[in-house]
């Protein structure tokens, strides 16, 4: 029989899907799965959005230009200003959503065997992406104890070497719900500059910063403009995951041409995802405010519930809609599988993402845990319930 490739053979299974089976058999026995492992938003996709669905009208559903709508890209710019960030339409590339953004930049900026230094834990895909590149990621950990702040500066350029391309950074931060200060971005951007690096920066959830500093994306870095790779998505900030729309945005013209050609290759970016993107990007700024109050108030009710746990400790995430919770078990893996397969508490469970998939090196985060605070707060409530019931159960099974 023909074997996998070596590629597929290292790519890593998911921390966010690989227990899916489990919970889909959790609820064929009837049981409630309260699902904190992915960030699948509950809340209402913008109305404007789901208008621009409801009243597509084309008799032709056609392909559509490989870099996007252009009339999609100059809204995108115009809605970047809104942050200061100056770029303009033909700096911008639609994607099949955020991931495929970092894939085309991986593909277009790095060779087989070219290292990328990455701030762990970090969003599991970006291993992924990079085995697929051919790449090498460089971890620098950071640590629950520092609320996942970004390590010493010395950390990152101890990994430098001559096959260094790039360093990659979430902000905020998906799994942490780390943001960023000024101090740490300029010394990210004094290594760029120094070593002539790319700056690869996912800024998929900018909308969702709980500090009241202001916002520093990778574009308001003076002196490394031709080094920055911004990833951006539609996904998260209007509740559309679904029709996967994201960006590649760069003022690297030579970077922006190879991309195309994996964008030529792929056809063209969905048509009726940038019909709702395009219409979405009209969303009332009503709307933004309610969403981002209300993810204040979960943050709030998650962290104050699950710091209440004994043996349960999070840091407070300054952005995004994730932390990373310490628990007092042994293997976050194992515990989470167990959740799904021998647990219920009055007919419920929860799901939750076992963080070693967070992390380059599997025996770091083995009793960390990455939760989504993407459900309403009753259900945040029943959700934490649960928890500790599950925690208290678990401490007989580790005994045994």
């Amino acid at each position: 029989m023909p074997q996998v490739s070596m590629r597929g053979q290292q790519m890593p299974e998911s921390p966010i899907r690989k227990l899916v089976p489990l919970a889909d058999k959790a609820k064929a026995r009837g049981v409630k799965v309260y699902h904190l492992n992915i960030g699948q938003p509950d809340l209402k996709t913008p109305e404007v959005g789901l208008q621009a669905l409801r009243n597509v009208d084309r008799e032709v559903l056609e392909y559509s230009p490989s870099n996007g709508f252009k009339s999609l890209r100059q809204k995108m710019a115009l809605y970047y200003q809104r942050f200061n960030i100056e770029v303009g339409a033909e700096e911008i590339i639609v994607t099949s959503g955020g991931s495929e953004a970092v894939q085309f930049a991986f593909m277009s900026c790095l060779d087989p065997g070219d290292e990328i230094i990455v701030p762990e834990p970090a969003y599991a895909n970006y291993t992924a992406f990079a085995i697929a590149a051919g790449a090498v990621v460089k971890p620098v950990v950071s640590c629950i104890e520092d609320g996942f702040a970004l390590p010493p500066v010395e950390s990152f350029e101890a990994l430098i070497s001559p096959r260094t391309k790039g360093i990659l950074i979430c902000n905020p931060n998906n799994p942490t719900g780390y943001l960023y200060t000024r101090k740490e971005m300029n010394q990210i951007r004094d290594l760029v500059k120094k070593y002539d690096l790319y700056l690869f920066s996912d800024e998929v959830y900018r909308e969702f910063c709980y500090t009241g500093a202001p916002y520093i994306s990778a574009f308001h870095l003076d002196g490394i403009e031709e080094n920055v790779i911004l990833v951006d998505s539609v996904s998260k900030r209007y509740s559309e995951c679904g029709i996967r729309i994201g960006a590649l945005v760069t003022k690297n013209k030579k970077v922006r041409e190879a991309v195309m050609k994996f964008c030529q290759a792929r056809l063209s970016p969905p048509l009726i995802g940038q019909i709702v993107a395009e219409a979405s990007m009209d969303t009332p700024r009503e709307y933004m405010l309610e969403m981002y109050n209300e993810y204040v108030e979960r943050r709030k009710f998650l962290i104050d519930g699950l710091n209440r746990i004994p043996g349960v400790y999070s840091p407070i995430p300054m952005g995004a809609f994730y932390t990373v919770a310490r628990l007092p078990i042994d293997d976050a893996d194992r515990f989470c599988a167990w959740l799904l397969s021998d647990f219920e508490y009055e007919g419920k469970t929860v799901m939750l993402a076992p963080a070693s998939g967070f992390y380059t090196q599997r025996e770091l985060g083995r009793n960390e845990v990455r939760i989504a605070y993407v459900l309403s707060k009753e259900d945040l409530k029943d959700a934490l319930i649960v928890l500790g019931k599950a925690l208290e159960a678990y401490q007989k099974v580790m005994e045994k």
